[in-house]
């Protein structure tokens, strides 16, 4: 129960945080993002962020045969990859410097704004990139992916045969957990232009299996929200109808047998007993 409630305080103040409503000055962030045309090539994918989650997703875009860079603040999780013989770079700017397409999977809206838009972030050399797509993978708020799109629409790709004239920058949280990352069976849940989202099915195929297209950026990251909301009093309920039953004699074991096999099933089984 404390647990349930834990979660439950943090997707409201998450709530909180971005308001209700898509704030008046957003207009979608970036109509202009590109010219007619196929998409770029793709030949080095960036990812930054090799977590309990990310070091899976990075592992199943090798086995789909991509050709990555990787970063982590993280010495130990490095070395995981340097073993394997992939490039590793020094900080997210190296790795925008060497990409084509970056993955970002992070723990927090400031590790995202740091990765993004600090010194060393993949948006710090002005408004020139060479990434024509930016993926965050991240749970965030939607005010920090609506920011971070902003500025991505400010910018203009270094590439000058490329049919995109512009970057684009999708959130796309997930759903699925560790077992989902390693299993590469994730739900994307994606915001942002939706030229880019098609353009992005074959790297999002390649670390789950469903892709659902939100709308506007910041919508994947409202999406994941609002899902974590219902996971969390989901979570709450289940809690309560514990303590009830074992309040009325019926033990916890008994109990956990019954949710997992009747009404009651729900991802919320995964944490009892």
């Amino acid at each position: 129960m404390v647990m349930a409630n834990s979660l439950i305080r943090t997707v409201k103040s998450r709530v909180r945080f971005f308001g209700n409503s898509i704030p008046s000055s957003y207009s979608g962030a970036g109509t202009r993002f590109f010219s007619n045309g196929s998409s770029p090539q793709l030949e080095r994918v960036g990812f930054i962020g090799l977590g309990n989650m990310g070091s899976h997703m990075a592992n199943n875009l090798l086995k789909a045969g991509y050709n990555l860079i990787v970063h982590d603040r993280n010495p130990v999780a490095l070395e995981k990859f340097v073993k394997k013989g992939i490039s590793t770079a020094n900080s997210p700017l190296d790795v925008a410097e060497a990409s084509d397409a970056v993955i970002t999977m992070l723990p927090s809206s400031p590790e995202v704004m740091d990765v993004y838009m600090g010194s060393e972030g993949l948006l710090s050399k002005g408004n020139t990139v060479k990434p024509w797509l930016l993926v965050d993978t991240s749970t965030v708020d939607p005010q920090t992916s609506r920011k971070i799109a902003e500025r991505v629409s400010d910018c203009i790709l270094a590439a000058k045969t490329c049919t995109w004239r512009c970057p684009v920058m999708l959130d796309a949280p997930v759903s699925g957990g560790v077992l989902g990352a390693e299993a590469g069976t994730l739900t994307f849940m994606v915001g942002g232009p939706e030229h880019g989202f098609l353009a992005a099915q074959p790297l999002l195929h390649a670390m789950g299996k469903q892709t659902i297209y939100c709308g506007l950026s910041g919508n994947g990251t409202a999406a994941k929200i609002c899902n974590n909301l219902a996971m969390a009093i989901s979570m709450a309920g289940i809690s309560e109808a514990l303590a009830l039953g074992q309040h009325l004699g019926i033990s916890a074991l008994t109990l956990s047998k019954i949710f997992n096999s009747s009404s009651a099933r729900c991802w919320s089984r995964y944490c009892i007993l």
